[in-house]
């Protein structure tokens, strides 16, 4: 583990994934402020304030349409880093983070609810792209024995993005009424370091070789990132990867769909990826609060429960990050769902019982940190990782492209209606969460293969 590609790997985790975390959790502590100026706008604007229905729709928008964003994100992936390469396209993206945050945090001075829509959706954007480039860059980048290591540090940048939204969010902080714009637009400052560091840092060789067949910026790519003057030996692979494409360009997202060689992996692609949102993760993120006060937590104390949960989360990713390479992938991701089913239907028990039983609400808090935990260990990274290991090069992309697209879908579809969910179906909502977790557990048990220390070739032949 080489300085340059350590530090390429905590830089591209801190200014790219780290804000998707973020951007998951900012909204839920500062939902009373939002909702408030929301409402006094309209006021000033028509005379009258909203309903309490219009006024959840309209909230439901600014927290549901940052999956949207993501959604479109997703869908420009392939096209930017053909042509900007990786590092090229998450340096660009981090533009679009300044343009956000100064929406977001001039929002509130300019009396424009609009400007808070716009910039979640404009965060949307760049996390759309970000948690696609950055797995596919760092699975480029790291030596075979290092790609579990390196794949799964993001993860752990996703949920330090969510303990930072949750410890700012603090009464003691930024918690306050008139600060929560400035809580919204803090994302500009890892996104600038991004912006001004990452250019120091190489290509992807695998780009650079296969895609662009410059095989001296290859070589002096991996010369940086491995430490070592001897490369011959990834070079060979990477060109027999490229003999290998050499009749094969670069495939469309419909190409790979109707491509029967790769059908298995196109699938396991798309119920990993869809069952991690459809795990209720989100739910979780977006309602932390709501989710507490419903299972009978004092106000004054969610904050800090809160705090506590994502701590924890913390913890969980570098239980995951340091043990991937020695338990493996398949395990770690059936053991995260597994334990995520069992404490969805945990929650709902606790919830039946608790008036009876007024000690259950404790069992309530303890489940959604068993959710976040077993998310944040397995869930949260492997998807990303696996989308790079189970496709060659012509295919990764588009692969990202339809990975990222479902996740995105997934998590706007639960932001949107969970809380109407919730009115609905009360505790039994969970038990939906219950049922997809264990599926996916089931289907990642009997279909994935484990792909730890083996090249992109040694994967795609044991699918074949």
């Amino acid at each position: 583990l080489t300085f340059p590609l350590l530090s390429a790997t905590l830089l591209v985790s801190f200014g790219s994934s780290m804000l998707y975390g973020y951007n998951l959790a900012v909204v839920n502590s500062p939902a009373v402020h939002i909702k408030a100026f929301y409402n006094a706008t309209w006021s000033q604007r028509y005379g009258h304030g909203l309903a309490p229905g219009p006024l959840t729709l309209l909230y439901s928008l600014t927290v549901s349409i940052f999956a949207l964003g993501g959604l479109v994100g997703s869908l420009l992936v392939g096209v930017l880093v053909e042509q900007y390469g990786r590092n090229g396209a998450l340096s660009r993206s981090a533009l679009l983070v300044l343009l956000a945050g100064g929406f977001m945090g001039f929002s509130w001075e300019l009396g424009s609810p609009e400007m808070v829509i716009i910039g979640r959706s404009i965060t949307g954007l760049h996390s759309g792209i970000c948690l696609s480039v950055v797995p596919l860059y760092l699975g480029e980048i790291a030596p075979k024995n290092l790609r579990g290591f390196l794949g799964l540090v993001p993860s752990i940048f996703i949920c330090l993005g969510v303990f930072s939204a949750q410890v700012l969010s603090l009464p003691q902080l930024l918690g306050k009424e008139r600060f929560w714009p400035l809580l919204l637009s803090v994302v500009v400052v890892p996104a600038s370091l991004q912006l001004l560091l990452l250019h120091c840092f190489p290509e992807s060789p695998r780009y650079l070789l296969i895609e662009r067949n410059d095989i001296c910026g290859a070589i002096k790519a991996l010369h940086r990132f491995l430490g070592t003057p001897d490369v011959q030996d990834v070079i060979e692979e990477m060109k027999e990867e490229q003999r290998s494409l050499s009749s094969m360009e670069m495939v469309s997202v419909w190409q790979l769909l109707r491509d029967r060689s790769v059908r298995w992996q196109t699938l396991s692609v798309v119920v990993v990826n869809a069952g991690m949102q459809l795990s209720g993760i989100d739910a979780i993120w977006f309602y932390t609060n709501t989710i507490f006060e419903n299972a009978g937590i004092p106000v004054s104390q969610i904050p800090y429960t809160t705090v506590g949960t994502g701590a924890i989360e913390v913890i969980a990713g570098l239980i995951g990050c340091f043990t991937i390479e020695k338990v493996g992938r398949r395990p770690l991701i059936i053991i995260g769902f597994c334990a995520m089913g069992i404490c969805s239907a945990g929650i709902t028990v606790s919830l039946l019982l608790q008036a009876a039983l007024p000690w259950m609400r404790y069992i309530s808090v303890t489940c959604v940190i068993g959710i976040i935990a077993g998310f944040c260990m397995g869930p949260a990274g492997v998807p990303f990782l696996m989308t790079a290991e189970l496709f060659t090069q012509s295919h990764r992309p588009a692969a990202y492209i339809v990975g990222g697209s479902l996740n995105w879908l997934c998590n706007f579809t639960i932001g949107f209606i969970f809380p109407f969910l919730q009115m609905s179906a009360g505790a039994f909502c969970y038990l939906v969460f219950c049922g997809v977790c264990l599926l996916v557990a089931l289907y990642v048990y009997l279909i994935i293969p484990e792909t730890k220390n083996k090249t992109f070739m040694e994967i795609s032949h044991i699918f074949a």
